[in-house]
């Protein structure tokens, strides 16, 4: 089991220049977790392709159900108190933090490009790239 950032499930399910990796990704280690959060974020990232015309409603809609299939019974509530620790330790967002407490909890790494994740977070985090070609 991984933990993902939503960056990352956005690569798999929206083609792009990062979907490869994605796709390697899933086939070394399809248990893919998150924190709940990641269907918020995920929404506006499609909210994003809608506005461009770059998705239909119907081909958002099948790309989240699709979405939270894969993820269905791997989504997690961080307790508030384990990611306001990380946020007074680091420099990254509370929502940053909720990808980085799910990890730690469950004694896993985070894969995500986010830069400052894996700078502030170099034991609980590794580069998409990096957990791709393992």
């Amino acid at each position: 089991m991984i933990v993902v950032d939503t960056n990352v499930i956005a690569y798999l399910w929206l083609r792009g220049a990062h979907t490869a990796h994605a796709e390697a990704l899933l086939r070394r280690d399809p248990d893919w977790a998150a924190p709940l959060l990641w269907r918020s974020e995920f929404r506006n990232v499609l909210a994003g392709f809608l506005r461009r015309g770059e998705l239909d409603l119907d081909a958002a809609d099948q790309i989240v159900a699709g979405a939270e299939d894969h993820l269905r019974g791997r989504e997690f509530t961080p307790p508030a108190l384990t990611v306001l620790e990380l946020i007074q330790r680091s420099r990254c967002s509370a929502y940053d933090c909720e990808f980085i407490a799910v990890a730690s909890d469950l004694g896993v790494r985070l894969v995500t490009s986010d830069k400052k994740i894996l700078a502030d977070f170099p034991k609980l985090s590794v580069a998409l790239e990096t957990a791709a070609r393992r």
